[in-house]
């Protein structure tokens, strides 16, 4: 099932925890594999799976900015790499969000990038897309 997100209006879903498994872009399309989406309906949380799916997606815009650590404190450091640059590497690893926010034709997701046996780092990543943004859930 489809949700559009009316970009003048609330969130229908929250990512908080959800962890992004794969991306996908193909023909302008980006798509985003969730393994949990929240949605929070008459006083009662659902939780589902499914992809977020971005239209019209200029991916010179995009990046993702990955640090050498969890970033709260102290001293860090990273790099900024482009979203396809990071979709080629990223196929052994999760992008857990922790917060999201949308702004206009930007969406920006910060959390931490899990690389199986390894630590946790700080990964930000932000998305620029003209077209609708699509919330496909897994029933």
């Amino acid at each position: 099932m489809d949700f559009r997100y009316d970009r003048s209006s609330n969130i229908l879903f929250s990512l908080h925890d959800g962890r992004i498994k794969k991306i996908i872009f193909n023909d302008n399309i980006l798509t985003l594999k969730i393994d949990k989406l929240f949605r929070y309906a008459e006083n009662e949380e659902k939780i589902y799976s499914g992809d977020v799916v971005f239209y019209e997606i200029e991916l010179d815009e995009c990046t993702v900015l990955i640090f050498d650590k969890i970033v709260y404190e102290g001293d860090f450091s990273g790099k900024a790499i482009g979203l396809k640059e990071y979709i080629e590497k990223s196929s052994d690893m999760e992008f857990e969000i922790l917060t999201e926010g949308y702004f206009g034709y930007n969406t920006i997701y910060t959390g931490w990038l899990w690389e199986e046996g390894k630590e946790p780092v700080s990964a930000t990543m932000y998305i620029w897309n003209t077209g609708d943004m699509v919330y496909r859930i897994n029933e």
